[in-house]
């Protein structure tokens, strides 16, 4: 690969890398608004705002594991990890420093909306961690097997699985933390993980676009990935 392209393909997956983390972090920050999504009748969603931009962390892990390999994609997991540990700190910081009396947000005001982001940023660093680990190795597991062929199918296959222990862990510890009702976390374990698959299915074709754009632009052979060391 040429100076030029490796350069490239290194910018690529920076701005890769910058998209899962703000996903991340914003996910974590307006969690505390629910809404209802009526799916055409056939079922009406009740989940979190923070669920919106959550599975696009998915569909980028998956798409460095395809082109950058697992290395680089468990790198930008842990890299999320302290980007959520930071933010962490500086809303905690935020919400302990008092309001003036002439602020527009007041300390109550931005206690109700902030003061719970550290147990909901808690809660979701334990359960992404989970998910994306197993989400990784679930895909390289799929490719290996598949010799770099059928991209749907290590695509779905590692989200699906990896969606459910998500939603599973992130909502067991904000109903252990009485965060939210234990009688509401059945409801929201369903709507979550049927939206977050309803999202895996369509991303699909997004996911092959991508890999399909990469391979024409870097020369890729089907299975072959780019070495940025």
């Amino acid at each position: 690969m040429s100076d030029k392209n490796k350069t490239l393909a290194f910018h690529i997956y920076l701005i890769l890398a910058s998209v899962f983390i703000a996903s991340l972090v914003v996910s974590n920050l307006i969690f505390q608004k629910f809404f209802t999504w009526d799916f055409f009748g056939i079922y009406t969603f009740e989940i979190s705002v923070g669920i919106l931009p959550y599975p696009i962390t998915f569909l980028v892990t998956d798409i460095i594991s395809e082109i950058y390999g697992r290395k680089r994609a468990n790198q930008v997991v842990v890299t999320g990890i302290f980007a959520s540990a930071f933010s962490l700190i500086i809303i905690s910081a935020a919400d302990f420093v008092p309001a003036t009396s002439w602020s527009p947000i007041d300390n109550t005001v931005f206690h109700q909306v902030f003061g719970l982001s550290g147990v909901a940023v808690f809660a979701s660093m334990m359960a992404y961690l989970i998910a994306q680990f197993i989400d990784i190795r679930i895909y390289h597991f799929w490719k290996k097997k598949t010799q770099g062929r059928h991209l749907w199918l290590r695509n779905n296959f590692s989200t699906i699985s990896s969606q459910f222990l998500d939603t599973f862990s992130v909502l067991f510890l904000l109903c252990s933390f009485k965060v939210i009702d234990w009688k509401l976390f059945g409801g929201l374990l369903l709507a979550g993980f049927l939206y977050k698959l309803l999202v895996a299915l369509l991303d699909t074709p997004l996911l092959y676009v991508c890999v399909y754009a990469f391979r024409k632009q870097f020369n890729l052979e089907v299975g072959e990935e780019i070495d940025l060391s």
